[in-house]
């Protein structure tokens, strides 16, 4: 059901978390959960998979423990429902239901019980992120139902925008479009669109217009008071913020005067500063709001923000800028709970600085599906099209031989 609409006499939540100490090995865990995978530890030696994370292989001893993903089947066999807690996250949110899955991979694992699965029944062990950014484990039904998503412990996990209000920072960009429609389906109760230099007409501007739950409103990201005055007006009310401002040119380093580059940086880098600075100490604040909790803080980029690319090398250095300045955001939102998201795409269809590249493209359609299926998920890092998930897999790989790939001098 619609959450209630907040009493604004009431005070904000103060935010509290649920209990971040991990092992160094058990970060791992966390690492795959904010890729969507499920994933443990398999001994390079001997092939066994092991869980609680370690040091060592529980069966030879091996300190050579990859990563690896493994078969998430498996089947209940207890349950018990935690009516009392001593930890203050917890406690708030009594009754919470555990259980113990035996893996067909191997191991038995305590882990969250969706509402849908008990004693029993076969399962799929999934990994998420908590509000305190550490990967838990989530035994899920092998089918759920349509409304799966309502479940209290995966609400209290994802960014789900069911309910939610929506901020898209640049109505001309190519996804923008693309964007709503994917957020209104996925049941946003509200839309806002950033529209920069209004005074300016654009075709596309009527069909925003005629869509409900959906309003323009001014927005430059290169001027801080064109941010402040909308944060001002609507930042106590967006509970998820979508980066899509984006200036492109191509051109190396040297080939060029540093207009284009001083232009790409004021919109990828400084934009995104200047956001975070308007709109996120008031996201943070209700990170914890109950129902109408702000959750979620996404910026697309560009997968050159992992690799450099001679043809649009300033472009890249701004990517990786912001991308950078997103892991900051990441650490400074850590103690409110609240989610950084990075949406990696490669060349775009409808960009027409990418137009002589040869396909495949991402289309806008396959970025909102995306992105509107990570932030379901809860995930951090999610990679859009063909191309950035070679890249992306690459680069996890082997970094430095994936730039000397780039460069032509391992080809």
């Amino acid at each position: 059901m619609p959450p209630r609409k907040k009493d604004p006499q009431k005070r904000t939540t103060v935010p509290v978390l649920p209990p971040v100490a991990r092992s160094r090995a058990a970060l791992g865990l966390g690492v795959m959960a904010a890729q969507g995978r499920f994933g443990l530890q398999v001994c390079a030696d001997c092939d066994a998979v092991q869980y609680p994370p370690r040091d060592a292989c529980h069966r030879c001893l091996s300190d050579d423990l990859p990563w690896r993903d493994v078969d998430p089947s498996g089947r209940v066999l207890a349950e018990t429902t935690i009516r009392v807690s001593p930890e203050p996250y917890f406690r708030a949110r009594m009754p919470w239901r555990m259980g113990a899955v035996q893996l067909q991979a191997g191991p038995m694992m305590n882990c969250h019980l969706h509402g849908e699965v008990g004693r029993g029944d076969a399962v799929r062990m999934a990994l998420k992120l908590d509000r305190a950014g550490q990967g838990v484990l989530v035994a899920l039904p092998m089918k759920g139902s349509e409304t799966m998503q309502d479940d209290p412990v995966l609400r209290a996990m994802s960014s789900d925008p069911k309910h939610r209000r929506v901020l898209i920072t640049d109505a001309r960009a190519p996804v923008a479009m693309a964007l709503v429609q994917a957020l209104l389906a996925a049941g946003a109760v509200h839309v806002v669109v950033g529209e920069p230099e209004a005074w300016r007409a654009w075709p596309e501007r009527a069909a925003f217009e005629g869509m409900e739950q959906v309003s323009l409103l001014p927005l430059d990201v290169t001027d801080v008071s064109s941010v402040q005055t909308l944060a001002a007006e609507i930042g106590g009310k967006v509970d998820i913020l979508i980066n899509t401002a984006s200036f492109t040119r191509p051109g190396g380093v040297m080939g060029r005067d540093t207009v284009f580059a001083r232009d790409a940086f004021e919109v990828n880098t400084l934009g995104l500063m200047r956001l975070a600075q308007g709109f996120g100490p008031g996201m943070a604040a209700r990170a914890q709001d109950g129902a109408n909790a702000a959750v979620c803080f996404v910026n697309i980029l560009s997968v050159q923000a992992l690799v450099p690319d001679a043809s649009f090398g300033a472009y890249g250095a701004s990517q990786a800028a912001a991308r950078s300045i997103g892991q900051s955001l990441r650490a400074e939102f850590a103690a409110s709970g609240m989610r950084v998201m990075h949406l990696y795409v490669g060349p775009v269809e409808t960009d027409p600085w990418v137009e002589p590249l040869p396909p495949p493209k991402v289309t806008p359609a396959a970025m909102a599906r995306a992105l509107v299926g990570g932030l379901v998920d809860g995930l951090e890092e999610v990679v859009c099209g063909d191309i950035a998930r070679d890249v992306y897999a690459r680069w996890q790989a082997d970094a430095l031989l994936l730039e000397r790939e780039m460069k032509g001098t391992g080809a």
